[in-house]
C-alpha cells in the first residue's frame, strides 16, 4: 500500500501501487534499470507512481514505456520545462480569463482536482491581442507541472489516499466551428502534451453543452487520442447537471454549471482547492 494512506476504504485500482501483479512489479523494476542504464533516471521526478503512469500508458510494455520516458525527457529539455516551472509568469491571466477561461477549482467526490475549460467563450481576436499560442502552451505546461507537484499531493493528503488524475469539464456552450478551427492547432498541441508528456492523468472528462455540430469536431479530434483516453470522455448536451452533480459535490461546482459555488471574484480566478488553503480562508472571512 502507498505511503500516507489514511482512508480505510481505499482500494488501489489495478496497475497502481498496492495492486500490482508480479509481472507488473517486474516491469517496474526493469524500467527503472533501463532508465538508469540510459542515464535518464531522475529520482526526484521518477518515483514508482510516476513510472507506473508511463507503464500503464504502454500496457506495461517496458521497452515502449522506456521510449516514451526518453521522448518525454528530450521534450522537457527542448521545451524548457524546468525554466517554465521556475520562472514563467502568466501576467495576462486575468485578462485572458475573459476570452478563454481555463482553471482548476476544488475537487470532485473522489478527491480529484476539477479542471474547467470554457471553449464556448473563446474570442480568438481578443485572445491573441493579449497573448500568443506559445505562451498559452507554456501556461499549459506550467499548470501540468503545478498539477503534479502541488495540486495532486495536496488533494491526496486531503482525502487520505493517492489522487493521480483530474476531473475535467469542457464547456462548449455557444462554440462555433469557425472559432474551433482557428484554435485547432493549439487544441491539438495541448492534447498531445497531455497524452504524451503527462500520461494517465485524466480521470473523468465531461464535454458539456455539446452542439449538434460537435460530431464534426469530434471526428477531427478522436484519431489523435488513444482508446483509453476516448473511453474516459462523456459527451453531454445541455442536460448535464445531474451527471456532474453525481461526481462533484454541489458546493464545489461553480454556479454556472448547476452547483452552489460562487467564489469572490469568480471561481475561474480563485484557484480554490486543497492546494490553496488561503483561498478557502479568504472565502470563510
Amino acid at each position: 500500500m502507498p505511503e500516507g494512506v489514511t482512508d480505510p476504504n481505499y482500494k488501489p485500482a489495478p496497475g497502481r501501487l498496492g495492486n500490482l501483479t508480479v509481472p507488473q512489479l517486474h516491469a517496474l523494476e526493469e524500467l527503472k534499470k533501463k532508465l538508469r542504464e540510459d542515464e535518464l533516471f531522475v529520482p526526484e521526478r521518477m518515483d514508482d507512481a510516476t513510472l507506473l503512469r508511463f507503464l500503464r500508458a504502454r500496457k506495461f510494455d517496458v521497452e515502449k514505456a522506456r521510449q516514451m520516458v526518453a521522448a518525454c525527457e528530450q521534450w522537457r529539455k527542448d521545451f524548457g520545462v524546468e525554466d517554465i516551472w521556475k520562472n514563467f509568469d502568466f501576467k495576462e491571466k486575468e485578462a485572458v480569463d475573459k476570452y478563454y477561461p481555463q482553471y482548476y477549482h476544488k475537487t470532485d467526490k473522489d478527491g480529484r482536482p476539477i479542471y474547467v475549460e470554457r471553449l464556448g467563450l473563446l474570442d480568438i481576436k481578443a485572445l491573441y491581442a493579449l497573448t500568443t499560442q506559445e505562451r498559452q502552451l507554456q501556461r499549459l505546461v506550467y499548470e501540468y507541472e503545478k498539477f503534479l507537484r502541488e495540486r495532486l499531493p495536496a488533494c491526496s493528503r486531503a482525502i487520505g489516499h493517492p489522487v493521480e488524475t483530474s476531473c475535467t469539464i469542457l464547456d462548449l456552450a455557444n462554440v462555433s466551428l469557425s472559432n474551433f478551427y482557428r484554435v485547432k492547432d493549439y487544441v491539438m498541441a495541448a492534447a498531445s502534451v497531455g497524452q504524451d508528456r503527462y500520461p494517465e492523468t485524466m480521470g473523468k472528462f465531461y464535454i458539456i453543452n455539446a452542439p449538434w455540430a460537435f460530431s464534426t469536431v469530434w471526428t477531427f479530434i478522436k484519431p489523435w487520442l488513444d482508446e483509453a483516453t476516448v473511453a474516459k470522455i462523456d459527451i453531454l448536451g445541455s442536460g448535464y447537471k445531474d451527471k456532474l452533480l453525481a461526481q462533484i459535490p454541489k458546493e464545489n461546482l461553480p454556479k454556472e454549471f448547476g452547483g452552489l459555488c460562487q467564489c469572490a471574484g469568480g471561481c475561474s480566478l480563485s484557484d480554490a482547492g486543497p492546494w490553496n488553503p488561503q483561498a478557502d480562508e479568504a472565502k470563510a472571512a
